[in-house]
């Protein structure tokens, strides 16, 4: 099959790593990857694998009619066997440009959960719901990576009938737990740290939904409870030129236990380097990739319940509410005070972490089962 992939971009995020990681592992099937707006980490290494990538010239300021009559014109120019979607807005302008093109097999994805006024972007709340009043005309099938984003689209107006989970996958040769020797050097050569302390970190980008106030807030709690841990704060827009960052710190007197990093290509390493992955999230996660790639680096995780966070972790780690710093804090220390105390259940713990993710996570299970999306599709349609 011959699928076209329609997506915002192909900076950073986990839409469009989930893509990435699809149409490198897929031998089965062509991918061509349309994108609305240019550029973007993974632009080239996607052409190094194989796959065809074309921008559609969007701008970042919204819908222009070139674009769209641009995005019509390559439906018509590569007329693939299936268009495959991601997220809201490639969903609804995808969708529409395909079926107006003739193309009968479409298939969204839906990355989100919850969507909150005055929190998530405008435009993103119309996109949904748009596509929710569509769902019944445009898509056959309508992918979802995680069970509570099902649930709440379900519920916001999409057909249930059409909709199916298809969970993140990864591929354990790079996400995989190292060894002693090389977690000990990458830390002391690559982030030059204090082995003494409890390494605890975060990997998201600067972001509302991210919700750092409340990690900083949490770690507040920790130092006045007397733990001296150091937290790598690691994505885009985490580093020395954030002011507004700098100044939450700075108030919370955590100067000496914050250590930003920006955005950074090793995260394999930085994720075995950590002793605890902490995702703070308040809202709209719904498979977040970094608790799952942090527990397939064998390093367990606190996060908070937001989308399938609970359902990824299940029993190797500490799930809390979100928006509550003291009840992260209380996870945190148990994780610590367990690492210190019981360093044999610690140890237990770590494996159990590694052995979900290659159970229930990897990315072949992901191929499998886009693939059998994709063919029930065409099956329906002959």
């Amino acid at each position: 099959m011959h699928i076209v992939h329609v997506i915002s971009s192909l900076y950073p995020g986990g839409a469009q790593s989930a893509l990435f990681r699809l149409c490198t592992s897929d031998t089965r099937n062509r991918h061509t990857v349309l994108t609305l707006i240019g550029g973007g980490d993974l632009e080239a290494p996607l052409r190094e694998q194989g796959a065809e990538v074309v921008s559609m010239g969007f701008s970042r300021q919204g819908v222009s009619l070139g674009g769209m009559v641009r995005l019509w014109r390559a439906m018509r120019r590569y007329r693939p066997d299936l268009v495959q979607t991601w997220m809201y807005h490639p969903d609804l302008l995808g969708g529409l440009s395909a079926r107006l093109a003739g193309i009968r097999l479409v298939c969204w994805g839906i990355r989100h959960t919850a969507l909150e006024a005055g929190q998530s972007s405008r435009s993103s709340i119309i996109a949904a719901r748009l596509c929710a009043r569509l769902s019944g005309l445009v898509p056959r099938r309508i992918v979802c990576c995680a069970s509570e984003a099902l649930r709440l689209h379900e519920a916001m107006g999409y057909r249930g009938a059409k909709m199916v989970v298809i969970p993140n996958g990864y591929d354990l040769a790079d996400y995989r737990p190292f060894a002693p020797g090389e977690i000990a050097a990458y830390r002391r050569e690559r982030l030059d740290l204090d082995a003494s302390r409890p390494l605890l970190g975060m990997v998201g980008r600067f972001n509302v939904q991210k919700d750092h106030p409340t990690l900083l807030k949490a770690l507040a709690e920790l130092k006045a409870r007397g733990h001296d841990v150091l937290c790598l704060l690691v994505g885009a827009s985490l580093d020395a030129d954030n002011a507004q960052l700098a100044g939450w710190i700075e108030e919370l007197g955590l100067a000496s236990h914050i250590r930003l990093l920006g955005r950074r290509s090793d995260i394999p390493a930085i994720m075995n380097s950590l002793d605890l992955h902490i995702l703070s999230s308040a809202f709209g996660e719904a498979f977040p990739n970094v608790i799952a790639e942090a527990m397939a680096c064998g390093t367990p995780c606190v996060g908070t319940d937001v989308g399938d966070t609970a359902q990824i972790i299940d029993d190797t780690g500490w799930v809390v509410p979100p928006r509550d710093p003291q009840r992260l804090a209380d996870a945190i220390e148990a994780a610590l005070n367990e690492r210190e105390q019981a360093p044999d259940a610690w140890e237990q713990r770590r494996q159990a972490c590694a052995a979900r993710i290659g159970e229930h996570f990897t990315i072949d299970r992901m191929v499998t089962s886009y693939n059998a999306v994709w063919s029930s599709c065409m099956s329906a349609a002959t």
